[in-house]
C-alpha cells in the first residue's frame, strides 16, 4: 500500500490546477489502496501550491465590484473560486497534519476535498465560459494562515476552519445567491446553490470531529470554541448567523444562543 500522506503533500504542494484536482479525485476513490497508520512527523508546509499566475496580496488591497456586469460576477465568483481552491488545500491539510487518527478522519476530510475540487472545477468552467481563468484576479491567502496557526492543535483547527471559516460561507451564501438571483445569473445561482448544501455536511464533518476531540481532551465543547474564537481571532467572530443551516451542520440550540448572544449584533 502507499503512503496516503505521502500522497497528499504532493498534491498540497502541487501548482497545476488541473493537477490537484486530478490527484484528490484519485485519493478519494482509491482511498483504500493507502495507509495512514503511522505517526511520522509531518512536513511544514509554509504555502501550499497556486498556480503561477494567480497574486496573492493582502485583504485590503482587493477591490470590490458590483455584480450588475459580467466582469463584476467574474470577480466575485473568482474569489470564491480560490476560497474553494483554498478548502482543497485546508481539507487535505487535516488529514495530513495530524496523525494517529481514526481511519474516519481521514475519509471523512479525503471526501470534503474531492468535494471542494468538484466546487472549483463548477466554478473555473463557468469563469472559462466568461472569458477568465483562475489566476485572472489577486487574492488574499487569509485561509491558509489559519490551517498554519493552528497545525499544533486539532481542536483548535476542528474548530475554527470548519465550524468558523466554512461556517461563515453557511451565513453569507444565501445573500449572494439572491442578488445573482436578482440579475437573472441562473447558472451562478445554481453552482452556489450545490456548494451550500454540500458545505453543511462539511461543517457537520468539522463539529463532529470537534466534539470527539473535546470528548478525547475532556473539554467542555461549548466554552471550548468560544475559547477558541477568543485565543486565535480576538473575539471576532462576525453575525449576523444562518441559524437554522448551522443547526444542521453540528451547532446546537444552546450553543446558537450562546454564539449569536455574544457576537450576532456584530
Amino acid at each position: 500500500m502507499s503512503c496516503g500522506f505521502n500522497a497528499i503533500e504532493r498534491i498540497i504542494l502541487s501548482h497545476d490546477a488541473d493537477e490537484k484536482c486530478a490527484a484528490t479525485h484519485h485519493l478519494h476513490s482509491h482511498f483504500n489502496d493507502y495507509e495512514f497508520n503511522h505517526d511520522h512527523h509531518p512536513n511544514g508546509i509554509a504555502t501550499p501550491g497556486y498556480p503561477l499566475a494567480l497574486e496573492l496580496v493582502a485583504p485590503k488591497s482587493l477591490k470590490r465590484r458590483g455584480i450588475s456586469s459580467q466582469v463584476g460576477r467574474n470577480v466575485l465568483l473568482h474569489a470564491i473560486a480560490h476560497i474553494e481552491f483554498n478548502a482543497i488545500n485546508l481539507a487535505l491539510d487535516a488529514a495530513y497534519r495530524f496523525r494517529n487518527q481514526p481511519e474516519q478522519f481521514y475519509r471523512d476530510w479525503i471526501q470534503v476535498a474531492d468535494d471542494e475540487a468538484r466546487h472549483f472545477a463548477m466554478i473555473r468552467q463557468y469563469l472559462n465560459q466568461h472569458d477568465c481563468e483562475y489566476g485572472h484576479y489577486p487574492a488574499h491567502n487569509g485561509l491558509w494562515e489559519m490551517a498554519v496557526s493552528t497545525q499544533h492543535d486539532i481542536v483548535a483547527r476542528m474548530a475554527l476552519v470548519p465550524r468558523v471559516l466554512e461556517a461563515r460561507g453557511l451565513d453569507v451564501t444565501p445573500g449572494i445567491i439572491q442578488r445573482l438571483d436578482n440579475v437573472n445569473d441562473h447558472k451562478a445561482v445554481e453552482i452556489l446553490k450545490v456548494i451550500y448544501q454540500d458545505e453543511i455536511g462539511h461543517v457537520d464533518i468539522g463539529s463532529r470531529w470537534f466534539f470527539y476531540h473535546c470528548q478525547q481532551r475532556e473539554l467542555e465543547p461549548r466554552s471550548t470554541f468560544l475559547k477558541m474564537v477568543e485565543t486565535h481571532l480576538h473575539g471576532e467572530l462576525r453575525g449576523p448567523f444562518n441559524i437554522s443551516a448551522r443547526l444542521q451542520a453540528g451547532f446546537d440550540q444552546m450553543e446558537m444562543r450562546a454564539i449569536d448572544a455574544k457576537y450576532g449584533a456584530q
